[in-house]
């Protein structure tokens, strides 16, 4: 995979594992809120309800997010279902904001909660007066004052915040893992990538390399072949030298190496015949590279070392 589809997938699942921890809080927190009424016999508000069905819609989805961006990221059709339903999902949240929009406040005085109205400093009813159990007039739950209460209202608050947002960029983000899929797939293997998936766009860090042994070669493919690096062949009749040019010429044939070439011409112009002299060596010259040998002429008492 490439380093681009790695970054979007581990960014993708970032932004769902953030979604999924506000939206955690969030319905644990409604769901405490929830459980404390209900173990009281208390009404318990639609909008306090519709606030935790929100918040565990979100939790599902989620999880199943997760794990389609682990195995199916990228896909067009789960890809643009996603964009959809994280559109809708902070749409929701817009609408969790709304409601508990009293946790913005600074929770003194007198605050507003779900679980009731009235100053933020009343005593904490606890299990009640008959205490912990699960008898008739006892309680199961334990109740916070309506300090508390407030307080964790505003982090629901907070965090319908920051979901809005992190739904609203993975919405951008699955269009951008969408397109880097079908790029993909359009390219596929080929000898630019090495036979592998991917784009074929070799890594700004390997760019210069790779075009300096492109250049190398094209340099190598225009030049021509130097003069002398080819040899006549007598293999074949339709081969260099066998009849166009005739033998390769030795270097006992040629001019400075004991012959003399004289070409004689006829009185029309042409050609007649060469005539080669013949080789005459000295006895003291080497033939082929004209050094003269020099006899040795040092004495060892008067006497010639040759006469030892």
């Amino acid at each position: 995979m490439a380093i681009g589809g790695a970054i979007l997938r581990f960014g993708g699942l970032g932004l769902r594992i953030l979604q999924f921890c506000c939206a955690g809080i969030a319905l644990g927190i409604f769901s405490y809120f929830l459980s404390v009424l209900a173990d009281r016999d208390l009404p318990i508000s639609k909008k306090w309800q519709a606030v935790e069905g929100i918040t565990g819609a979100a939790c599902v989805y989620t999880i199943f997010g997760i794990l389609l961006v682990l195995f199916l990221g990228g896909k067009a059709f789960f890809g643009y279902l996603a964009v959809v339903l994280d559109i809708l999902f902070a749409l929701a949240f817009i609408a969790v904001v709304y409601l508990t929009r009293h946790g913005a406040s600074s929770c003194k005085g007198d605050v507003k909660t779900p679980l009731g109205n009235g100053p933020s400093n009343s005593k904490n009813p606890g299990y009640g007066n008959d205490g912990f159990g699960f008898g008739s007039g006892e309680n199961s739950t334990y109740a916070p004052n309506l300090g508390l209460a407030c307080n964790l209202n505003t982090a629901v608050f907070a965090v319908s915040v920051i979901a809005i947002f992190l739904f609203l960029v993975s919405a951008i983000w699955q269009v951008l893992m969408v397109r880097h899929h079908k790029k993909e797939k359009a390219f596929g293997p080929g000898p630019s990538n090495n036979y592998t998936k991917g784009s074929g766009k070799a890594p700004f860090w390997k760019r210069g390399g790779r075009n300096k042994h492109a250049t190398k070669d094209a340099e190598a493919a225009t030049m021509g072949t130097p003069m002398g690096a080819t040899r006549p062949s007598h293999e074949t009749g339709t081969t260099i030298g066998n009849n166009a040019y005739g033998s390769e010429p030795t270097k006992y044939t040629e001019p400075g190496y004991g012959h003399n070439v004289n070409t004689h011409h006829d009185t029309t112009g042409h050609h007649a015949h060469t005539h080669h002299d013949p080789i005459v060596h000295d006895a003291n010259t080497y033939p082929e590279t004209g050094h003269t040998y020099k006899p040795n002429t040092t004495t060892y008492n008067g006497r010639n070392p040759g006469t030892f």
